[in-house]
Formats: C-alpha cells, structure tokens, sequence
C-alpha cells in the first residue's frame, strides 16, 4: 500500500521556522522526484519546491519561497523534507507532499501551516 504522510505542520508566528516532513511507504522511493505543493484558502494549488530522484540533482523553488524555504530528502530513511523559515503569514496553506515518476505520481493527506501572530 502506497503511503505518503507529512507531519511537522503547526501554528507559528511569523519570522520563525518549521520542518515539514513526508514518510513515504509501498514504492520505490529513491526512484521517484519529490515536490512539496501548497494550498492556500480560497487558492489554486500551487508548487513550491521540486528535488529529483537522487537528491543530488535538479531542485527548484517557487520564487515566493527562493531564499527561505529548503527541500531535501534522505533516500536511506525513505523520508523528504521540507525547511521553512522567516516564515510569512502568506505562506499559511495545507502542505501536500507529491511523489513522480513518469506518469506514476502519488500524493499525501497534507499538513496544515498556519502563520500568525
């Protein structure tokens, strides 16, 4: 059974930092890119951060987050991982890992980020 599940969600003030985090399970993780995705109330969702496979490739950022937000992955613990930081009260969003391989793409429950003070 494929499984991705993020956790490391909360409430925070803005400025601080947050690490995100998806277990993945049921596929082979290592090779499969990595995207973190977000969505905000009343918004599409949107990309912000892509790692490929190894995690020694390509990585990209949404630009709103260039700067200020980190994506890794650790193939050995099947994990990925997503480190935010000067957190802004615009980047409150439901956070939703996505696993890709081709066609194959496979996506998590998502973990709420609320910035606020």
């Amino acid at each position: 059974q494929v499984q991705l599940v993020e956790s490391g969600g909360g409430l925070v003030q803005p400025g601080e930092a947050l690490t995100l985090s998806c277990a993945a399970s049921g596929f082979t993780f290592n090779t499969y890119a990595i995207q973190w995705h977000r969505q905000a109330p009343g918004k599409e969702r949107e990309l912000v951060a892509g790692i490929s496979s190894n995690g020694n490739g390509n990585i990209l950022y949404a630009d709103s987050v260039k700067g200020r937000f980190t994506i890794s992955r650790d193939n050995s613990k099947n994990t990925a991982f997503l480190q935010m930081s000067s957190l802004k009260p615009e980047d409150t969003a439901v956070y939703y890992c996505k696993a890709i391989m081709g066609r194959s793409a496979y996506w998590g429950q998502g973990t709420l980020v609320t910035v606020s003070s």
